[in-house]
């Protein structure tokens, strides 16, 4: 039994036992399409997603930071579950300050082959966790695009790890201030396309992960953000 099962597992039985209203391992939904990209929602893991591009966020390093509280304990932490995946490659690129995840800090990983179900994977920094609002998310949508769409891939998995990090914060905002981000970043790119002043790769779609608890309220968070680009 995969670890990513145990994990997702897990987060299930952990909600329904709090009595919160949960969404099946593996479910996905279109929530709304914007200029051509898709903003699915997806019930899965990081490792286990499968996405030509995998990104996820990482706060500054302390000392450790994903492992102990308020970080969510490991059964249920899709970071330790990366960071597993690549035999603790995370932590130490972390810890000895090869990327120190300063704010929209970026790194590019081409994880072993098996080692998880998307073929690459980008951190993105979030800085200092005392100083995380959830306007910042904003920001991490535009960078995620926009290197999704240098490094030429047709669509790419979100995972903003925030809980993970243990901190508490609004996940309808977080979804919806990520979906404003990609979306804005897609229209810049395809401006930059039309006038010719950047080669055209189709983007098709951004799928943003969710745990089983978690799902209802970030799609109604991504659906409002797309609402507010095609009305």
């Amino acid at each position: 039994m995969s670890v990513s099962f145990l994990l997702l597992h897990t987060i299930t039985l952990v909600a329904q036992h709090a009595d919160v209203k949960t969404t099946p391992i593996g479910t996905a939904k279109v929530w709304g399409k914007v200029d051509g990209i898709s903003i699915v929602g997806l019930v899965q893991g990081p490792s286990a997603a499968v996405a030509p591009l995998q990104v996820a966020c990482v706060f500054e390093y302390t000392e450790g930071d994903i492992f102990n509280p308020p970080a969510l304990p490991a059964a249920l932490n899709g970071m330790v579950h990366l960071d597993d995946a690549l035999k603790g490659q995370i932590t130490e690129l972390r810890k000895s300050g090869k990327f120190e995840g300063h704010y929209l800090e970026t790194l590019l990983i081409t994880p072993p082959k098996g080692a998880m179900k998307a073929p690459k994977l980008l951190l993105i920094g979030l800085g200092d966790r005392n100083h995380f609002n959830a306007d910042m998310m904003v920001s991490v949508g535009v960078i995620a695009l926009r290197e999704a769409t240098r490094i030429g891939v047709p669509g790419f998995a979100f995972a903003s790890d925030i809980k993970d990090a243990g901190i508490d914060s609004p996940t309808a905002l977080v979804a919806a201030n990520v979906t404003k981000g990609i979306i804005q970043a897609w229209r810049t790119q395809r401006y930059l396309q039309q006038q010719h002043l950047s080669p055209v790769k189709p983007m098709t779609k951004a799928i943003l992960l969710a745990g089983p608890a978690f799902f209802e309220t970030a799609g109604e968070g991504i659906k409002e953000a797309i609402a507010s680009f095609n009305n």
